[in-house]
């Protein structure tokens, strides 16, 4: 699960520090931007610690999220999903594809009192402390504001496979040729050289322009989101 940064090393971390800080002033003019997005909706940036990419749909009075973080270089990739009513937060559920995997599950009643909770590592059935569960709620407050401000400043994550002609086939069936420097090209030409298949890309773009962030021989689309089962 750690291939998203495959041949990365230590190129990467200025690049990313500096792509962070992209990420950053996104942020900042989010609220810029008035229009209404839509309801289902594809973002993320780059952390100091890995790339996190970021599903979301707005349903109502229901919003549903599903983080997705892909670590540079030690770490586990994990998913993390949580659903609220209104602003009351009703389920966490996490995966952490570690040594042995490990699986937390929460639900919160209408009062976003605990209703449930359990941890399960490599099988075994675990309790959840007062401690841990007051931060895992706090992490998913954290990712439901960024989700919030990189809504509101249109930034959107694209994904899908390279071609040697620069374009991508997004999974969404589009051909598009990614806005990228010429760092990130070079850098997906590199890992293609070493892959006997098209490699996956993920990327981002915002009106403050477009940033590269993952790239894996594994097939992004396979796995991504779909509004009408979201």
């Amino acid at each position: 699960m750690n291939s998203f940064i495959e041949g990365a090393r230590q190129p990467l971390l200025s690049v990313w520090r500096r792509a962070f800080l992209f990420s950053g002033a996104l942020l900042l003019t989010a609220c810029s931007h008035n229009a209404s997005p839509p309801p289902f909706t594809a973002s993320g940036f780059a952390g100091d610690h890995g790339a996190v990419r970021i599903w979301r749909k707005d349903t109502n009075d229901e919003v549903h999220l599903l983080s997705v973080f892909s670590p540079w270089h030690s770490g586990s990739t994990t998913t993390s999903e949580y659903r609220w009513q209104g602003d009351t937060l009703s389920l966490i559920e996490l995966n952490i594809y570690s040594k042995p995997p490990e699986h937390i599950r929460a639900r919160f009643d209408a009062h976003g009192e605990l209703s449930f909770m359990q941890r399960e590592v490599g099988g075994q059935k675990q309790q959840l402390s007062n401690d841990q569960i007051a931060l895992y709620r706090y992490r998913a407050e954290q990712i439901r504001q960024t989700s919030d401000a990189l809504r509101l400043g249109w930034v959107i994550l694209r994904q899908g496979r390279w071609h040697a002609d620069h374009t991508v086939t997004t999974c969404e069936g589009e051909t598009l040729k990614p806005d990228l420097d010429s760092w990130a090209i070079s850098h997906i030409e590199r890992r293609q050289n070493h892959s006997s298949v098209e490699v996956s890309v993920a990327w981002l773009e915002a009106p403050e322009g477009s940033q590269l962030l993952l790239v894996a021989n594994s097939d992004f689309c396979h796995w991504q989101p779909q509004a009408k089962s979201f």
